[in-house]
């Protein structure tokens, strides 16, 4: 008879799949509106408030700095939360990540402005930013790591791409708000005050995040892995000279260094073409194509509706065809987008607005809707919080923080947007040689992955222990 460490992962509760992924998606859309809230309220209002003196450009440049601040904090919560996830289970994490996230926008909305207070409103700006950033590093990976770990293998590309439209979703969401409120209100109110309803907003859509992530279980894999660990640490109380386990992080960067460098080269062109999309375009298509800032929102808020509508499809298509041929797809498609992309802006016309911005965000969901079974199939189960994080969230840093202020600083310096769209163009060919190198992960067993680690976790011991 199967003992409890070897026997089979316990398969999820018949309905309980569907309940899992709306736990994850929810609340993966609620840190994500509250992420891209900041993101658009930086292009539109935070540089008048919050750095009044500055040139406009340069007031836009220190807002957009703010805004990087918080991917410098990612890593750091891909660490924290990747080691604990990897140790107490994905759904506690989780949890902490929705409060953490939920809390500093609120209290955003609740800031005092320059005018107010004056130069510590930007540091008290940048300091609940760096909250965010944190909570949102460890929010991704137990997300999809926690429908990837319950979901049915053929069909877990599809499964654990909806937690990925929580990003569209959240952004649909922060975009409509903005969009509303700049149309009912005058700018001088939208200024004033009205910049602060949707951040308030988050203190409600917490709660009710929180009530359904609560009411789910843990991943039956996880909890396989976790009854394995302990086995394996009854055995090595009874053996003096067995070796302690190694934590997640030595161990991903023991034997997933290959896989974390392919993650995070496989980011580069997904974050840089959906920042340059989604955020940068509101600086573009006010100041350069004269386009006003309700215009550019609701372009956006169409296209994200989009967005949210094919990423399933793409999940659905890699489960048929790969991981890696949909991935390539969507990053080729990108950077063969960015010439078009911008000389349909330049036109002026919404129409175009619409289709320019479109076009690059299904292009980028070929990109974004496979990555999370990709990511969550290259690592072990006791290393897999961490592994996945690490690689998604070290390659934000130099991807999606800078790409905003990048862009904008090459429009104020070369005035067109030639340099900005080279600059995507280079990391798509970055992100089509790491996905071309990496291995089709479509085919692999979560449960033969951990078999695999443990083996190689094995005679990595005995080959320390000889060599001691």
């Amino acid at each position: 008879m199967a003992s409890a460490a070897s026997a089979p992962p316990t398969p999820a509760k018949p309905g309980s799949l569907p309940r899992i992924v709306a736990a994850s998606l929810i609340g993966t859309t609620i840190e994500w509106y509250d992420f891209f809230l900041y993101g658009s309220a930086a292009a539109l209002v935070f540089n008048k408030l919050f750095f009044p003196d500055s040139d406009p450009l340069v007031g836009t440049l220190l807002s957009f700095l703010t805004y990087a601040v918080g991917f410098a904090a990612r890593p750091l919560g891909a660490l924290v939360f990747g080691h604990y996830g990897d140790r107490l289970g994905r759904k506690k994490l989780l949890v902490l990540s929705l409060l953490m996230m939920g809390g500093a926008t609120f209290a955003i909305g609740l800031l005092p402005t320059h005018a107010s207070v004056g130069a510590a409103a930007p540091v008290l700006l940048t300091t609940l930013r760096l909250i965010q950033g944190f909570a949102l590093g460890g929010e991704w990976g137990g997300a999809v790591l926690l429908v990837s770990e319950h979901g049915d293998a053929r069909r877990r590309g599809f499964w654990a791409s909806w937690p990925q439209t929580g990003a569209p979703a959240g952004q649909l969401l922060a975009t409509g708000v903005l969009s509303l409120l700049t149309a009912v209100l005058s700018d001088d109110a939208f200024g004033s005050w009205g910049w602060r309803i949707p951040f308030l907003l988050s203190g409600v859509l917490v709660i009710v995040g929180l009530w359904i992530r609560l009411s789910v279980d843990e991943s039956p894999v996880f909890q396989q892995a976790l009854a394995q660990a302990e086995a394996r640490k009854a055995a090595r109380a009874a053996d003096p000279e067995a070796q302690a386990e190694k934590l997640p992080l030595v161990s991903v960067l023991r034997h997933h260094w290959r896989d974390v460098l392919v993650a995070m080269g496989a980011r580069m062109a997904e974050n840089i073409s959906y920042y340059v999309i989604t955020a940068f375009i509101l600086v573009y298509a006010t100041t350069s194509a004269g386009v006003s800032k309700q215009t550019a929102l609701n372009a956006v808020l169409i296209a994200s509706a989009v967005h949210f509508a094919v990423i399933p499809a793409w999940g659905a298509l890699s489960d048929r065809i790969g991981r890696r041929p949909v991935y390539l797809l969507g990053a080729a498609g990108v950077g063969l987008w960015m010439f078009p992309f911008f000389s349909l802006i330049d036109t002026g016309g919404f129409g175009n607005l619409v289709l320019a911005v479109t076009v690059g965000l299904v292009l980028h969901g070929a990109m974004y809707a496979p990555q999370a079974a990709f990511f969550s199939e290259m690592f072990a189960t006791r290393m897999r919080y961490s592994g996945a994080s690490i690689g998604a969230q070290f390659a934000s840093v130099a991807a999606g923080a800078p790409a905003p202020l990048i862009a904008t600083a090459l429009l104020e310096d070369y005035g067109s947007s030639t340099p900005i769209a080279l600059y995507v163009i280079a990391s798509a060919v970055l992100t089509l040689f790491a996905v071309g190198v990496a291995k089709e992960t479509r085919h692999r067993d979560l449960a033969a992955v951990d078999a695999s680690a443990d083996a190689e976790s094995t005679a990595a011991r005995a080959a320390d222990a000889r060599t001691a």
